[in-house]
């Protein structure tokens, strides 16, 4: 973080709401940069939680208080975000991709020709992301990229309900 930005962050004289509309215009899309294409493991999930976390630190709580992220959170007004809007990016970009079936359609669903190297299969950003949507295959979610409406629907009740919850959302309305 750089010193102009740690004294606006820091500033106890600002109001927390500026403070958190700095980190959301300014420090979140420099740190979400290529974010479409991560694939967010455990390690990288628990990374982005910390990082999350220590940005709501440094605007409210001295460094040599130990208060755990719960309190860190209600004393900011504020909820863990960074990851959802993380998976929105991605499924906003997977949706785009999916739609304009050219190479980078072919590349991203894995259907080229040629054969796969030895050893584990690599986790890919779709397992991700369909794990998040609730969505159980990778055909089922590129056929719903086709209805954009209701593929931003989806991805919209994602965000707000969390991982999966809006499939029992769309199960009620049926």
């Amino acid at each position: 973080m750089s010193k102009r930005m740690k004294n606006i962050l820091t500033n106890p004289h600002m109001s927390i709401k500026t403070r958190k509309k700095v980190l959301e215009c300014y420090i979140e899309p420099i740190l979400m940069y290529g974010c479409e294409t991560w694939i967010i493991s455990k390690q990288t999930r628990g990374r982005l939680e910390a990082t999350e976390m220590w940005f709501l630190r440094r605007m409210r709580i001295p460094w040599t208080a130990k208060k755990p992220n719960d309190t860190v959170l209600s004393e900011t007004k504020t909820k863990r975000a960074l990851i959802n809007k993380i998976r929105k990016r991605q499924a906003t970009f997977f949706g785009h991709i999916m739609r304009r079936e050219r190479q980078e359609h072919l590349v991203t669903t894995g259907m080229f020709m040629g054969r796969r190297g030895r050893g584990r299969l690599l986790e890919k950003t779709t397992d991700g992301l369909a794990s998040w949507l609730g969505v159980g295959s990778m055909v089922e979610m590129i056929k719903m990229t086709r209805k954009h409406d209701m593929w931003r629907g989806m991805i919209a009740n994602a965000m707000r309900l969390g991982t999966g919850s809006w499939m029992m959302m769309m199960m009620m309305m049926n």
